[in-house]
């Protein structure tokens, strides 16, 4: 059947865009699906700060007048020059089980790509690297995280098929929650504290967040500790403060440890929080009218038994010299209380020893894999 590429131009448009993700895994296990608006939001050129430094277009792929694939195009011009180079990203893939419909779509975001002057295509990543990125290549049978992207197993072969060659993996853990603190931790815990004159400290309540602007701190850590990783690109001021808006406000504080110096300068976070994942598959996407409630019954009222590990962040003249400890000497008691039984780390890039070997304590394996494809571009 023939594939036909329809650009994104209205509303209504992106409305089908985002929901065609809704449509394609709605009865799989494992897909957990965005909340609508927040993804909505995202695509929006009037609400996404991050169209300051990015330009996109977003098509359809059609078949007999039905939708049977989308793709966003996207070119962050902020990434591109940190990097020296010319990429277009393709981004919020999806297709049908067809080879015309990969094609097609691929070729749409190399077209555009080269109409701007790109001399390469990556992907899937979003706009920045706080968007979902990466697609799933080892893990099928595991449920996704708030912040990743399920894909059936099928996609790697369509880009394997189109001439895409790995550009790096991440990799994604499961932990175990231990009965007790590692003795490990505790005793290189002590030792930091003593060595570098650090401590930690938590925050009280949204309103210290707000008064002592913490919040902003944070992401400005992350960006200089993040800063070195394969593509990052700094957030914004505007991308900062919508995060610190839309996020810490919804955060259980209690799974936040902060690590300070002598003089309570910001050397290290850690943040993590319950799974949202089955709340989210019973919200199917929407706050209204009952999605809130599994959202917030997640949060603060029956937690799930597996919690996300959020994101770790050190100030790069402390990495490696045992920060990690003092912030697990925190938490990992808070797990045990709250009744967490695992946790599922973020994407961690499977080249950085730094990030995992603050697991080698506890017990834990490698769960799923993603990978982020590229290709020289083609007149």
């Amino acid at each position: 059947m023939m594939t036909t590429i329809h650009r994104v131009v209205s509303k209504a448009d992106l409305k089908k865009f985002a929901r065609f993700n809704y449509e394609l895994y709605k009865d799989n296990p494992y897909s957990v699906p965005d909340l609508y608006s927040d993804i909505m939001a995202t695509f929006r050129k009037d609400k996404n700060p991050a169209f300051e430094f990015c330009e996109a277009e977003y098509f359809l792929a059609y078949q007999d007048n039905k939708i049977v694939g989308r793709v966003a195009a996207i070119i962050n011009h902020k990434s591109n020059e940190i990097w020296d180079k010319k990429a277009v990203r393709f981004g919020w893939i999806d297709f049908i089980d067809d080879p015309d419909v990969s094609r097609s779509l691929i070729k749409a975001v190399e077209k555009w790509g080269l109409d701007k002057g790109m001399t390469e295509i990556e992907g899937p990543l979003g706009f920045t690297d706080f968007d979902a990125e990466g697609m799933l290549i080892e893990g099928f049978d595991q449920l996704s995280t708030m912040a990743t992207i399920y894909n059936y197993p099928y996609y790697p072969a369509h880009m394997e098929r189109l001439g895409f060659g790995k550009a790096t993996d991440w990799i994604e853990m499961k932990l175990i929650v231990p009965e007790k603190l590692p003795e490990q931790y505790a005793k290189i815990a002590e030792i930091v504290k003593r060595r570098l004159n650090l401590h930690t400290r938590k925050l009280k309540n949204i309103r210290e967040i707000k008064k002592t602007g913490i919040g902003y701190h944070i992401f400005e850590l992350i960006n200089e500790a993040y800063k070195p990783l394969y593509g990052y690109c700094e957030l914004s001021k505007a991308q900062i403060e919508q995060y610190v808006n839309n996020y810490m406000q919804i955060i259980d504080l209690r799974m936040v440890t902060l690590v300070e110096d002598a003089e309570n300068n910001l050397v290290g976070v850690g943040i993590s929080m319950p799974s949202l994942s089955r709340a989210l598959q019973k919200a199917k996407g929407k706050l209204w009218p009952f999605g809130w409630w599994h959202i917030i019954k997640a949060l603060f009222i029956k937690k799930p038994p597996i919690l996300d590990l959020l994101l770790v962040a050190i100030k790069p003249q402390y990495q490696g010299k045992g920060v990690n400890a003092l912030l697990f000497a925190d938490l990992i008691p808070t797990y045990i209380k709250m009744g967490f039984k695992c946790g599922e780390t973020n994407l961690e890039l499977e080249a950085n020893d730094k990030v995992q070997s603050q697991w080698q304590y506890l017990d834990g394996h490698v769960h799923k894999r993603r990978r982020c494809y590229t290709k020289h571009l083609t007149d």
